[in-house]
């Protein structure tokens, strides 16, 4: 079996109709059948968590799951930044399991819930979990189906990655993002359902119906290391309708690895940033009160404080700080096609809490409170190509990791354009192939997290 021939044939399964409201029904039903309660409450109204004076933070009482504290960050002595940052040094599951059902790759998807999605329940991976969730810290059930990731035999193993959280909220955080495949019968809770990679794809143009988990785990599936035979690779071209994506993914054209580690590796080695964390108190642009951290003057974010009630899950009633956005952001993936190949205008972007300084980062990768006056040239460009009769290939409402951000939710748009349109390329900006964006993603923290949930939207 040809695990990257079947991935490509379970894509280009796509669902009747009748299959995908199936689906819609079945997330609508639970739903309207869960007992949700998302309050706000104030700091000192919770019995979990606390601002600890001597440390500088706020956290939780058995010294799990988060904390959140200072971040300022200064260049050549200067401070340039400085924000709340959530600290989260362990390191989550994101699986998911597949198994050929009938003759097609199929993946076992949850319908879950987190306390900050817009719209309550989501696609999910078929584990989603923190360290402290799945190894009990908080005194809930086990996650269900962990124990095929902890005992996953090597040769079953499809992906097996860490890769970045949002740099934005996070400092240094990273999950674990992995697929198995198994042969065995598996027992399909009510929570969980079967679907084809075709389907999922649909799904995602759906606003807010696919998480941000799901698009990150699939983005990580290893196309570039396809061995096809003749025979398959007429076959997987025959399944493309973008022809120039097939030859994207699967062409031998030259990749110029030189020139983009050449730049990302100047950067962290004479340009890098220097990261003090500090207590909260000593954020002087902020106001912390005990209902609210929030900017005196505009941020993308603010932090609150909730109670949370959710029937179902492994404990049902609990307080928490949320990190609330404060208006929706707008990522953007400008592609075009050189001589029958497309490629992506991707950028090394560093970002505040960055674990490595800098990643790869979609074309245009704009917080909501971003005034125009700060737009970067091709941040303006991607804009007047939109406004302007570009090819609109994906443009979708998604919503960002809900268990640690309150309604969250941003604009994901995937242009297409002729070559000419964007012209000679700024300094750290880059036209890639997907198969060299597809090698890089195999290691970590290359591709930020904005880039590879973009590229998990791709069509073929």
């Amino acid at each position: 079996m040809n695990i990257i021939f079947e991935m490509i044939s379970s894509w280009n399964n796509e669902p009747r109709t009748s299959e995908l409201k199936s689906i819609i029904d079945w997330v609508c039903e639970k739903n309207a059948s869960l007992r949700v309660s998302i309050t706000r409450n104030k700091l000192t109204d919770s019995d979990a968590w606390f601002y600890d004076e001597e440390h500088g933070e706020i956290r939780n009482k058995s010294n799990s799951f988060f904390q959140i504290r200072g971040l300022q960050q200064y260049r050549d002595g200067e401070m340039i930044l400085e924000q709340p940052i959530l600290i989260q040094d362990e390191i989550g599951y994101l699986g998911i399991i597949c198994k050929e059902i009938d003759g097609v790759l199929q993946f076992l998807m949850q319908a879950k819930i987190e306390p900050g999605n817009v719209n309550k329940i989501q696609i999910s991976p078929t584990i989603q979990a923190t360290k402290s969730n799945f190894t009990q810290k908080h005194g809930g059930k086990k996650p269900a189906y962990l124990d095929y990731f902890l005992n996953a035999k090597p040769e079953n193993i499809i992906v097996d990655q860490i890769q970045s959280e949002q740099s934005s909220r996070f400092l240094g955080k990273r999950n674990r993002n992995i697929i198995i495949m198994v042969d065995e019968d598996i027992e399909v809770l009510p929570s969980h359902r079967w679907m084809t990679l075709g389907t999922i794809k649909q799904l995602m143009k759906i606003d807010n119906l696919v998480n941000m988990d799901t698009r990150t785990v699939l983005s990580c599936i290893p196309y570039c290391s396809a061995e096809l035979s003749d025979m398959e690779k007429c076959e997987i071209y025959e399944m493309f309708t973008d022809k120039s994506l097939f030859r994207s993914m699967f062409g031998a054209g030259e990749r110029d690895f030189v020139q983009v580690y050449r730049y990302i590796n100047n950067y962290k080695m004479l340009h890098g940033c220097e990261n003090k964390i500090v207590p909260l108190t000593e954020l002087k642009s902020w106001s912390f009160t005990d209902e609210e951290i929030v900017h005196k003057k505009g941020y993308p974010f603010k932090v609150i404080f909730c109670d949370i009630e959710i029937e179902g899950r492994e404990v049902t009633h609990w307080t928490q700080p949320l990190f609330q956005a404060e208006g929706m952001a707008t990522f953007g993936l400008i592609t075009a096609e050189f001589e029958g190949v497309k490629k992506f205008l991707v950028h090394a972007k560093p970002e505040a809490g960055c674990f490595d300084g800098i990643e790869l980062a979609p074309t245009v990768q704009l917080e909501a409170a971003v005034p125009e006056s700060e737009y970067l040239p091709l941040d303006k460009l991607f804009f007047e190509l939109l406004e302007n009769g570009a090819e609109i290939k994906n443009n979708v409402i998604l919503s960002e990791e809900g268990g640690r951000f309150y309604h969250e939710q941003n604009r994901n748009i995937i242009l297409n354009v002729t070559p000419d349109k964007v012209g000679e390329l700024p300094e750290g900006y880059f036209w890639l192939d997907y198969k060299m964006l597809n090698e890089m993603v195999q290691y970590n923290n290359v591709l930020d997290i904005q880039l590879r949930n973009l590229l998990s939207l791709l069509e073929m």
